[in-house]
């Protein structure tokens, strides 16, 4: 019998945390009103996720506030400062400082 216990895992290696992008669920339901308003968002514009990016960043927000996913800055997470301007994302993607 080959070992790997009974699901096919290998009972001596040691556990890997997880990759980034993985966080712990909301077992206290901190963000609810938040995932709500964004759910909702996505609901009504038929899942156009463009439309509902400042529900979503209030979101991930939340998490980071409580602790749910690691503290990162919103540009890493493609946030700029002024989210609504087209402009501001072409020119922070040329390169070129706003200002």
């Amino acid at each position: 019998m080959i070992a790997g216990g009974a699901f096919g895992g290998n009972r001596g290696a040691r556990p890997v945390p997880p990759e980034k992008g993985v966080f712990p669920l909301d077992h206290l339901h901190l963000c609810d009103l938040e995932k709500k308003e964004y759910i909702g968002c996505l609901k009504t514009s038929g899942h156009k996720s463009e439309i509902c990016r400042s529900f979503s960043k209030k979101y991930l927000e939340c998490r980071m506030a409580k602790n749910l996913m690691a503290k990162q800055d919103m540009q890493e997470l493609g946030f700029w400062k002024e989210d609504n301007s087209e402009v501001s994302k072409e020119e922070n993607m040329n390169g070129r400082i706003e200002g």
